[in-house]
């Protein structure tokens, strides 16, 4: 569906079904230069089990109008903003890497906005290497490489797709090569910049799930046991042998830990 979010058209997913405010909501914020689709099984799996789903392509990002946020804590207040325009009140908040970060930003900016948080790779702080930086602010496609490349486990770079076919590092790329001019660097810089994981961990009062992968070499699962140690009465679900992008490594196992 399509809707004016701070003066601007946004694309948001709903799992195949239309968005019901009376049922709960559950927010999907997606990862540096990604879009809704990441999450097309998890979204679907949730629209059909009485959820109304909201994954969004964040400004400048898939479908949706205007330029990349650069902060955080700007994508904090954006997602506020939709779940104003769809009429949700209160949210699960679930977000993948720098989708994360956002999540964890609106529970402590917003409390009253969140019902619980799933952190998927994760990890504070978020710090971005100098030659990915580098070569995303040049628009060098060793950038996507990179991230395409770290971003998935060793499985995952040869195949090991549960639906028959799918090249799950290729996919990966062609979603990245598919992001406008200065999206990746964008993403990545907000990302690398952000120094309040620790503080708004501090903040979050709500049930928390933090899923890692052990073989993550984007945001190691240690790092993202430090968040955890930050946020009071979570819970940590480490995926062996799975890298950064969990939703299509090892989606079955992300669906039963949200649903947990």
């Amino acid at each position: 569906m399509k809707l004016i979010v701070n003066s601007a058209d946004t694309f948001i997913g709903t799992g195949g079904r239309e968005f019901d405010r009376s049922l709960p909501t559950i927010v999907f914020l997606h990862g540096a230069g990604l879009d809704h689709s990441v999450w097309a099984l998890l979204a679907r799996s949730f629209a059909y089990r009485e959820f109304g789903v909201l994954a969004p392509d964040l400004p400048g990002h898939g479908r949706s109008a205007g330029a990349p946020l650069s902060s955080i804590g700007e994508m904090a207040d954006w997602t506020a903003a939709l779940m104003t325009a769809a009429g949700a009140q209160a949210a699960r908040l679930v977000g993948h890497s720098m989708g994360s970060l956002v999540a964890l930003e609106v529970a402590a900016r917003h409390p009253e906005r969140a019902i619980g948080l799933a952190l998927i790779g994760t990890a504070a702080p978020m710090r971005v290497s100098d030659d990915l930086l580098t070569a995303a602010k040049t628009n060098d496609h060793s950038a996507i490489d990179m991230i395409a490349i770290w971003g998935n486990g060793y499985n995952a770079t040869l195949g090991g797709s549960l639906a028959p076919g799918l090249w799950m590092l290729g996919g990966a790329e062609r979603l990245l090569e598919r992001a406008r001019r200065g999206v990746v660097f964008a993403d990545l810089t907000a990302c690398n910049n952000y120094g309040d994981a620790l503080a708004a961990a501090g903040k979050v009062t709500v049930p928390t799930i933090l899923i890692l992968g052990s073989r993550d070499v984007m945001t190691p699962a240690k790092s993202g046991k430090a968040l955890a140690a930050a946020i009071s009465g979570s819970r940590i679900m480490v995926l062996e042998g799975a890298g950064h992008l969990l939703m299509s490594e090892r989606p079955e196992e992300v669906f039963a830990a949200l649903r947990s």
